[in-house]
């Protein structure tokens, strides 16, 4: 293990050993010529050959060669000591490599170098991440350390596919630019994560983007493993936005409708007809994502730190905005709370856990790719 320790170092220090040989060649020569030795004999011992020089001899020699002198006795622990680090400097080299390579493949197929905990990579893309739960013992870590490996080689047959946002649509969806006739994409979002919020903005400002695609909207409020959601108020957004989405296609109403009142943008459902309800789903959302209150903060920064009530107020005080009368936005409510909607937020969940399988939201398709993170042009 000497040898493959000794190795493992020269390779680390062969940098700073290199820049040193500019003003030192003869130090590049010995450097060399150790390096040599060091890696005849290293390849000697990963073939499971026994290594034919003294090379292991030398390096204990010359680390050695002083205690040899002043106290005798402390040789043969010493040189026990020297075995075990260098057995510890072969393990950690090894485990550096599996982890970088677990690391990488891992950013490229999901976007993050973290499987499990992506918010703790700093080279993913900018999104909110969905975190598992932490391991609670020594067992469990090892098991998610050779599930995460397993999740990554179940998962680059994704990485390949041909991705199409049609497969994951279901009726009715919100569409962000109605009136588009371009090929469909795929924007899963939540509605209180601020990457979201700057993914949006930067897809509305792209007009070739918005050109090119029509636009569905899957709102996804990010789930915790305790039951719970990263967002505590996203679910009663959703409910809301959803409720919208079903009252909207129910009743009957025209191609990309616009509501006056307002100068936000009118999404929602191409459907036919007249609905006092159409556009208002895309409308709640692009106010949350852009809008901001009479002090200038924006709406969902404030929504991160109201209570339910007071989220589920202001929704309704922009109902009553936007013209819903009190029966109409009774019926929204009533429907917010409804199996309906439900039974659609645990649909898209489905969607969403078991066949888009993102590490982050928001996430993108189109294109025949899964993008995931803020939208960039």
């Amino acid at each position: 293990m000497v040898c493959i320790a000794a190795f493992i170092v020269l390779i680390l220090i062969g940098i700073v050993v290199a820049f040193l040989s500019i003003f030192n060649r003869e130090l590049g020569r010995k450097y060399l010529k150790l390096l040599k030795k060091s890696w005849h004999c290293f390849s000697k011992r990963v073939r499971l050959q026994k290594c034919d020089t003294s090379f292991s001899d030398d390096v204990k020699t010359t680390l050695l060669k002083k205690v040899v002198i002043r106290k005798p006795k402390l040789v043969k622990p010493l040189s026990i000591t020297i075995e075990i680090a260098s057995i510890l400097v072969v393990v950690l080299t090894v485990w550096s490599v599996v982890e970088a390579t677990k690391a990488g493949l891992a950013l490229w197929t999901f976007g993050t170098c973290n499987v499990s905990r992506p918010s703790s990579c700093a080279l993913g893309a900018e999104s909110c991440s969905l975190d598992a739960e932490d391991p609670k013992n020594p067992v469990e870590f090892v098991g998610r350390w050779f599930s995460e490996w397993g999740e990554i080689f179940s998962n680059i047959p994704d990485r390949l596919r041909d991705w199409k946002a049609e497969n994951f649509i279901i009726e009715p969806m919100p569409i962000l630019n109605p009136g588009s006739s371009g090929e469909a994409a795929l924007d899963v979002m939540d509605p209180l994560c601020s990457a979201c919020a700057q993914s949006y903005k930067n897809q509305l400002k792209d007009e070739e983007f918005m050109q090119k695609h029509k636009v569905f909207v899957m709102l996804y409020p990010i789930p915790l493993p305790d039951g719970g959601y990263k967002f505590e108020n996203s679910e009663i957004i959703a409910r809301y936005f959803h409720a919208l989405t079903l009252l909207g296609d129910d009743s009957e109403s025209s191609e990309g409708s616009e509501i006056s009142g307002s100068s936000e943008i009118s999404g929602g459902s191409e459907v036919s007809g007249d609905s006092a309800y159409a556009g208002l789903d895309m409308k709640l959302l692009d106010r949350i994502f852009t809008g901001k209150d009479e002090n200038g903060d924006y709406y969902q920064a404030l929504f991160n730190r109201s209570s339910k009530e007071e989220v589920e107020k202001t929704i309704l005080s922009w109902l009553k905005e936007w013209g819903l009368h009190h029966e109409e936005r009774d019926k929204v409510t009533e429907k917010a709370e409804s199996d309906d909607v439900a039974e659609r937020m645990a649909e898209i969940r489905r969607i969403v856990d078991g066949q888009i399988r993102p590490k982050g939201i928001p996430t993108l398709i189109y294109g025949g790719k899964k993008h995931l993170g803020v939208y960039k042009k």
